[in-house]
């Protein structure tokens, strides 16, 4: 049979599980899929022009808008639906779809940059679950066996969760503002000599390929950040990871940039009732707490993170980082910003390997992002 729409996520059970078992079910859309690489940077224009569907992240709204490529949500759901959906998500998820006064798209999926962990080496290591930075880099200096997540967009995400932990007041979504040279070069220190003493293993890595490596091999016991993805407290082979809350400085918020995933209507879409039904029920509790844990997603409905039943399976993934998920920061959004953000971690990854003082680090980043709208 002929589905009526032709939908695009991403190339892991956590993008298109839920998703195309949910479709066998309703026989409404074709889930096809791109790497994780594509769904951080492929042209949302050109996407939108082939799809009736997109699964997103918040960043590319700008560039969305700017190709008006999408279908305003707030014009095609009613109004109570899309309060129940915000009153319900988990966050900041469904606020981060929101921008010139309309909502884009719906918080399918929640994620932010977490610690992901393998318990087993860690007590070997006779060390507990860091939640300071200070003792990330004490158990970093100690064993060497202390990941980054750098590859892609990843280094320049990795520094801005270092900077939202150290000045949690600055609000850079609106790309108006940056973080106070202090702050940055605060953030380059810590960064320069964990980088230093990462192992080369995993530096070249997605966040995914990072994750699995981590269930097979034992020169990597901890990550402070890299982007939660419940898949892996429990896998097929290898040894289940653990996840816990981003570390802190001092008494302050754990520091961590909101990823996750939205779904959103490009202009293409011939939208009818059964569609915007089967979006509902996606983003309902009933799904949400259901049927999305039990086919590999990772839902964005608050009462799925505090659920026993969905924790129990988990090994506590959603109970151990929605702390995190809470405080997590917006990146900003307006048209360019994709660009910037691979600029930006090009530059940073490259300082990085080639060992460049944090003071180099800092100004360059200072240079490209100040003002982030420029």
């Amino acid at each position: 049979m002929s589905r009526r729409w032709r939908g695009l996520t991403w190339d892991h059970p956590r993008g298109y599980a839920a998703l195309r078992a949910a479709a066998e079910r309703s026989e409404l859309i074709e889930w096809h899929t791109h790497s994780l690489e594509g769904f951080e940077s492929a042209p949302i224009g050109q996407l939108c022009e082939q799809y009736d569907l997109i699964v997103l992240d918040h960043p590319h709204l700008g560039e969305a808008l700017a190709q008006d490529c999408l279908r305003p949500l707030d014009e095609l759901l009613p109004a109570d639906a899309l309060q129940r959906i915000e009153r319900d998500s988990v966050g900041r998820c469904y606020a981060s779809y929101r921008m010139a006064g309309r909502q884009w798209a719906l918080p399918l999926d929640a994620a932010t940059q977490v610690m992901a962990l393998r318990a087993d080496l860690l007590a070997r290591a006779g060390a507990g679950v860091p939640e300071q930075w200070q003792d990330v880099l004490a158990l970093s200096r100690r064993t060497k066996r202390v990941a980054l997540s750098l590859a892609g967009p990843h280094a320049f995400l990795t520094l801005l969760s270092i900077c939202a932990a150290l000045d949690p007041q600055c609000v850079l979504a609106d790309g108006a503002r940056w973080h106070s040279p202090h702050v940055v070069l605060q953030a380059c220190e810590l960064l320069s000599e964990l980088a230093s003493l990462s192992p080369a293993s995993v530096r070249e890595r997605n966040p995914i390929g990072l994750l699995q490596h981590m269930t097979s091999h034992e020169d990597v016991l901890l990550c402070p950040l890299v982007y939660g993805y419940v898949n892996y407290t429990r896998v097929q082979s290898g040894v289940p990871l653990a996840f816990h809350n981003a570390p802190r400085f001092a008494s302050g918020p754990p520091g961590s940039i909101l990823g996750g995933t939205g779904v959103a209507i490009s202009r293409r879409c011939r939208v009818d009732a059964p569609l915007l039904e089967h979006l509902q029920w996606l983003l309902g509790e009933t799904a949400q707490r259901g049927f999305i844990p039990e086919h590999d997603g990772q839902p964005s409905h608050l009462a799925s993170w505090s659920d026993e039943a969905v924790n129990a399976a988990s090994g506590n993934f959603y109970a151990n980082t929605v702390d995190t998920l809470q405080a997590a920061s917006l990146r900003p959004r307006h048209d360019g910003y994709i660009a910037l953000q691979a600029r930006a971690s090009a530059q940073l990854r490259e300082g990085l390997r080639a060992g460049v003082s944090a003071a180099t680090l800092a100004a360059g980043l200072n240079d490209l992002c100040v003002p982030l709208t420029s």
